[in-house]
């Protein structure tokens, strides 16, 4: 036991409620408790794009395809064929797939889960424009039919960020957009248990008996879910020292995001171990409000990039350079489309100079800039502090409000003016699994007010760019079109790339067969004896 053990016991964290449900658990029954890095009070993994959401869309909801730690797509729910022209997409279900109200999953049902899917996914809308037809051949196999080519159906489909393409009944795939699905019943590996679901404190998911996984290895988002333990247990431990103490105590088994500046009282702990399971890692990225003063002025966005410098942001955020690097690929480094072009000051640490004068230029005003921080979740909190000190010497004038993420998912939505209650830059994180594309990056839509991304810029020739690279059919079209997107996205300051680092995950020894890849998962991995 360690000098720096946590009381065994629940009750410093958890409701009275919960520690009831608790303790009153069978004692066979096998469960897996984890910390997550965020709380989970959301639970439209369509709607959202939040990561935690995501997370918990894999635990309850399969996919049709799925990708390998290579990002490949493979099968998932469903096999499938194309046609030799191309145009033509042929899905066929796998046998026995149930949901978990115990009706059978049926070709309907998917179908009706990718036009909801496609109303909130950026690269889903552009795919829509060129699908022809979706339509059912039979209960177990359905077509979609293009036309126009477009290369992109299966990186689509089998994406796991930022809105996978979860299928649901079609009872919920109709859901009208804006609202939220009513229940959480999938076909996932895992069951919601919805009357142990305590917003913002503890989520519980028992084992899905009826689920049958496919044959192959799991591997990614792919191959075979298989479920080796009874029930998982998502705490919220909002103190990245409690997490930690309690997973040395033993009262919690996993912590996805260790935090950096901890580690040291892990990586040498004996029956502890810690891992990078997402090769790519994240990217860090801030976001300017388009539709109101200031940032609706490039001249003034284009002074903002000018201010900030990465190295300041990344050695706040991590400090250990085993985990993060300066990147100003707006599609993240690693990638086959990465390109710094445009990003030079990111990289040498700003040029607050160069931000003053074109301040003056612009004729700015001291327009308040309004910030928002989140201050509850170790890997959002200190990027926004250290923005808006680059963006003070260079002569704005800086509102930091601070609040809960959850709070700032709900506030980004708002387009008011930032005087009622609105915003002008918030800063966030996203999967490099998520951005790795011009078609998928969500970040790049830039169709105005009524379907981009949360900032809402209008940029006809961005979105024609985008266009093109989803219809070439030649790879170096692509990286050419890709290189244009770049320089274009950081010439216009659609948002700022602050560079890329790789979170730690860390657990007991008891735990083994962690799965690595793009997606927390808590499937193939066994639980012993601790």
């Amino acid at each position: 036991m360690s000098s720096l053990s946590f009381p065994r016991t629940w009750r410093h964290w958890l409701p009275v409620a919960a520690i009831t449900l608790l303790i009153s658990l069978p004692a066979e029954a096998t469960t897996l408790r984890t910390v997550m890095h965020s709380a989970l009070r959301t639970l439209d993994p369509v709607a959202s794009s939040a990561t935690i959401v995501r997370n918990h869309g894999y635990m309850v909801f399969d996919t049709l395809l799925g990708v390998d730690d290579q990002l490949e797509p493979r099968p998932q729910m469903a096999d499938w064929q194309v046609s030799d022209d191309g145009l033509t997409y042929t899905f066929t279900l796998r046998p026995d797939l149930k949901w978990h109200d115990g009706t059978p999953v049926t070709a309907a049902d998917c179908i009706a889960s990718i036009k909801r899917w496609a109303s909130y996914d950026a690269g889903g809308r552009v795919m829509m424009t060129k699908v022809a037809a979706l339509t059912p051949l039979n209960d177990q196999s359905f077509e979609l039919r293009l036309d126009a080519p477009f290369g992109e159906v299966l990186n689509l489909l089998a994406k796991p960020s930022a809105v996978p393409a979860f299928m649901m009944p079609e009872r919920l795939a109709s859901t009208p957009f804006g609202e939220m699905i009513p229940e959480q019943i999938g076909s996932g590996p895992f069951r919601f248990v919805a009357d142990e679901f305590q917003p913002g404190v503890v989520v519980v998911y028992e084992k899905f008996d009826d689920y049958v996984p496919r044959s192959e290895p799991a591997n990614g988002t792919a191959g075979g879910k298989q479920v080796n333990v009874d029930r998982v247990e998502w705490v919220n431990m909002p103190d990245a020292q409690t997490a930690i103490n309690a997973l040395l105590s033993g009262d919690v088994d996993y912590i996805e995001r260790a935090p950096i500046d901890l580690l040291m009282l892990l990586e040498n702990q004996d029956g502890i171990h810690t891992e990078v399971l997402d090769r790519l890692g994240m990217q860090i990225e801030a976001r300017m409000n388009f539709l109101h003063p200031p940032f609706d002025d490039v001249r003034i966005r284009r002074a903002a990039l000018l201010a900030i410098g990465q190295q300041d942001v990344l050695d706040a955020l991590i400090g250990d350079p085993r985990y993060y690097q300066a990147c100003a690929a707006i599609f993240g480094c690693g990638t086959p489309y990465a390109s710094e072009s445009g990003g030079e000051t990111l990289l040498s640490g700003g040029d607050i100079e160069r931000a003053r004068q074109l301040l003056e230029e612009a004729g700015y005003d001291g327009t308040p800039v309004v910030i928002l921080q989140p201050t509850d979740v170790a890997t959002l909190a200190p990027q926004p502090v250290v923005v808006a000190d680059a963006l003070r010497r260079a002569g704005f004038n800086v509102q930091l409000e601070p609040m809960d993420w959850q709070t700032v998912v709900s506030r980004r939505a708002s387009q008011a003016a930032p005087a009622q209650g609105g915003w002008n830059l918030f800063i966030t994180n996203s999967n490099i699994d998520s951005i790795w594309n011009p078609l998928i990056n969500s970040l790049l839509t830039a169709s105005g007010s009524e379907s981009s991304w949360f900032g809402w810029p209008t940029d006809p020739d961005l979105e024609q760019l985008r266009a093109d690279f989803a219809s070439a059919e030649d790879e170096a079209d692509r990286v050419d079109i890709s290189e244009r997107v770049q320089r274009h996205a950081l010439d216009q300051v659609i948002y700022v790339p602050l560079g890329q680092f790789r979170n730690v995950a860390a657990w007991r020894d008891a735990l083994d067969n962690v799965l690595s890849g793009p997606v927390t998962a808590f499937w193939q991995l066994d639980k012993q004896d601790d």
